[in-house]
């Protein structure tokens, strides 16, 4: 009989491609410790948490150290998470003790205990109720009548927001008592009898999804205001009265309060949140909630999409164009399109919801790898907004805004109408300019000789920020360069307009909606509550365009969309269309008519006509037939090899390296061929398609990849670094991968590797 295995093979969080060996704790045979149990474990000088990945046989020769401490009794991750994560590691050619680290919220990754994910409620306690008719009028005395009956915290969030505040008084005070709660069963009803009865497009959804057996993409492809929530709905009610788990994915936490409150008005059940907003402890209670069967319905954000769900039945992705969903560092993974993988693992239907689908998920669709369900009209009796461009050339401007936007917003007050001006940037100009010798503030850590990056002006001018690294200095009091007191802000951002408006409006309320007037928790809730649903003005970037409903906003006023005209990037024609289908989506959405005011320098613009005259999808499918003949994703595939250092001289050497070995060989081929594991199957994602071990080729000959650079980045400098970057492209996403298997480790392993920070990113959607 052959020995069992007696050593851990662990995944550490460290930039490594490699598993590292150790003897299990002291007293305990390795067989007893399984894979996805995390261990605390010496490395080097430290002490680090890793996740078992395996067992392996020791070697006599080789000395190992054991692991400190086994910290589970049970795997964290096992199953079908464990296995799309190993996929993970495997597609983005990541390391897999990083990729499991950036699956664990993270209190679980600094090893601390599981978190309790007892429910609880909130009572009166019977000194409560003989102290009640006394209490003072205010806060506390409301909050005491609500729990003259048992209530749950997820019903108080809905219904008492800020109820926290006036708990710790009446706690303080002993007058209510903590309730834990008895594990949830869905009653089968929903709590709100008033259901909205389903339109003829929305029921055709309903039932395609209904109707789906097992794995099943879906791509719901609505109009702005066409009811998708209402489907969504729909799908997870059946999902959970068939006891299953409904994962919902959201592209921002400003999106999430709205969308808690809706769906536990309507689902009957808890509902419960995942996002950075919320605190460490209350992240690994929701993950383990999930984890445990216990949490039916989960809502959040990009990194929601790593929680475990043993009862698995439907995962929907909201605004899935929305390019928020992909990590722009550390594991460069994409939610939406690692969600779709899941759901493949799962065998789920999996259900893409927006209004301006991403050129990928269309191709797809119109591929046939996805059930495309259109909703092409507005719910209820809501219309689509009436488009306008005005041409503002030669026309004076005030804070950005010319005298039509500024009249048309006039009317729409009067009328008891809100109106949203939407500028895409935060802060209150783009630059700080001298006006006498053309000194201007540039950023010291990310400006080179060759492109300066300017600073951006804050605080009415008292303050530059760079808004790509972070860099903050006080505004000079004269130039730095001629001593002039000519120091003029230049452009226009979101504090300037809000400081023109209000001194216009001074008798309206108006509100700042941008991630420097957000940034404390519900934040963004906290703006649209203030403003209700009186007369007022909404002054946003691009938090505004995503999904917000705003049944009394009739006015939007797009400004500044002429620097989206003409960028080098081959996506940002498709990012402005987006995101003027989604900000013009936020007028006319309930009984009041909706217009749209488009600012431009450049009226006679293909993009801007394509948009106005034939809709999103007119613009969809002349840019895939750009995108076709070009070679660009979705017909080819792309990675970017990043590297960067103080010096540019290194990063530069590295991409050369990374070159010289994808480089043709004397026998003709680029480069060895990779490991003979199996072919790969039918594309059914975006970027993510197959769960599969590895997606390198079987009996092909040398795989055909273009290689650009390398080059300095777009941006050549950021942060004190200098960057350079290499991209590769094929037609077959296996000759990529085949290119990666390769190339990666090579690359790990060669000395120049330790004189630069590089990366790898499979798929990206930026390569500035």
């Amino acid at each position: 009989m052959p020995a069992s295995p007696s050593v851990l093979r662990v995944a550490l969080p460290v930039p490594l491609p490699q598993l590292f060996d150790y003897l299990p704790p002291p007293g305990m045979p390795a067989t007893s410790v399984a894979a996805g149990m995390r261990v605390r474990v010496p490395f080097g000088q430290r002490e680090v948490i890793g996740i078992v990945a395996g067992h392996a046989d020791a070697e006599a020769s080789i000395e190992l150290r054991a692991a400190l401490e086994l910290l589970d009794a049970a795997p964290l991750l096992h199953g079908e998470l464990l296995a799309s994560l190993r996929w993970l590691a495997g597609y983005l050619h990541a390391p897999l003790g990083e990729v499991l680290a950036t699956a664990l919220p993270a209190a679980l990754r600094r090893g601390e205990p599981l978190p309790d994910t007892q429910t609880y409620g909130w009572a009166l306690s019977e000194a409560g109720r003989t102290a009640l008719p006394s209490l003072r009028a205010g806060k506390p005395k409301a909050l005491a009548e609500l729990l003259q009956n048992l209530r749950d915290e997820d019903w108080l969030d809905t219904a008492s927001p800020g109820w926290r505040t006036p708990l710790r008084s009446l706690r303080e005070r002993g007058l209510v008592e903590r309730v834990a709660l008895a594990q949830y069963r869905h009653s089968g009803e929903s709590r709100n009898d008033d259901i909205i009865v389903p339109n003829a497009e929305q029921q055709t959804a309903i039932d395609a999804i209904r109707a789906a057996d097992g794995f099943a993409p879906f791509l719901l492809d609505g109009v702005t205001g066409s009811g998708k929530t209402e489907v969504y709905l729909h799908a997870i009610a059946d999902c959970i009265a068939r006891g299953r788990q409904a994962l919902v994915l959201v592209p921002e936490i400003g999106l999430t309060p709205q969308a808690l409150a809706r769906f536990r008005t309507r689902l009957g059940v808890p509902v419960h949140a995942l996002h950075s907003g919320l605190n460490d402890n209350e992240r690994a209670a929701t993950w383990m909630a999930a984890a445990r069967g216990q949490a039916r319905v989960i809502v959040g954000t990009r990194s929601a999409v790593f929680v475990p769900l043993p009862d698995a039945g439907l995962i929907v992705i909201d605004e899935e164009h929305d390019g928020s969903y992909k990590q722009f560092d550390g594991i460069r993974y994409h939610a939406r399109d690692f969600a779709i993988v899941r759901a493949r693992a799962l065998g789920v239907p999996v259900l893409l919801g927006s209004a301006t689908p991403s050129l990928e998920s269309l191709h797809n669709a119109q591929a046939g790898r996805y059930t495309h369900l259109r909703l092409r009209h507005r719910a209820g009796d809501a219309q689509p907004p009436r488009v306008r461009v005005l041409d503002v050339r030669k026309r004076p401007l005030h804070a950005g805004l010319s005298d039509d936007a500024l009249g048309a917003m006039r009317k729409a007050l009067d009328a008891g109408g809100q109106v949203l001006v939407f500028k895409n940037r935060r802060g209150y100009a783009p630059v700080l300019l001298c006006h006498d010798c053309g000194w201007s503030a540039h950023c010291p850590r990310c400006s080179t000789d060759d492109k300066p990056t300017p600073m951006t002006v804050h605080a009415h001018g008292k303050r530059l920020q760079c808004h790509h690294c972070g860099h903050r200095k006080p505004s000079p009091p004269a130039c730095p360069d001629c001593a002039s007191l000519a120091l003029q802000p230049q452009g226009n951002g979101t504090e300037r307009i809000e400081e023109d408006l209000a001194q216009r409006y001074p008798d309206l309320p108006v509100l700042r909606i941008d991630r420097g007037s957000t940034a404390q928790r519900d934040g963004l809730q906290k703006r649209f509550d203030a403003l209700g649903t009186q007369p007022g003005i909404l002054i946003g970037t691009q938090m505004l365009a995503k999904g917000h409903d705003l049944p009394n906003l009739t006015l939007v006023v797009v400004v500044g969309i002429d620097e989206g005209l003409f960028s080098a990037d081959f996506r940002s024609g498709e990012k402005l269309a987006q995101l003027l289908v989604q900000v013009a989506g936020r007028a006319g959405r309930a009984h009041k008519p909706g217009e749209v005011l488009l600012q431009t320098h450049h009226p006679d613009h293909p993009l801007l006509h394509t948009l106005v005259t034939g809709g999103y999808h007119a613009f969809a499918d002349a840019e895939l037939a750009l995108r076709e003949a070009a070679r660009f994703p979705p017909f080819a595939h792309l990675a970017l090899l990043r590297a960067e250092a103080k010096h540019a001289d290194p990063p530069m050497r590295f991409l050369h390296l990374a070159k010289d070995l994808l480089s043709p060989s004397p026998s003709g081929r680029r480069w060895r061929e990779a490991p003979d594991v199996g072919s790969a199957e039918p594309v059914l994602s975006p970027s993510a398609p197959n769960p599969l071990p590895n997606p390198s080729p079987k009996g092909r000959g040398a795989p055909s990849i273009s290689i650009a650079g390398p080059l300095p980045a777009p941006m050549p400098r950021r942060a004190g670094y200098q960057r350079v970057q290499l991209v590769l492209s094929a037609s077959q996403r296996r000759d990529l991968h085949a290119a990666l298997d390769v190339l990666v480790p090579a690359l790990h392993a060669a000395p120049e590797a330790r004189k630069v920070r590089w990366s790898q990113d499979v798929d990206p959607v930026d390569l500035y």
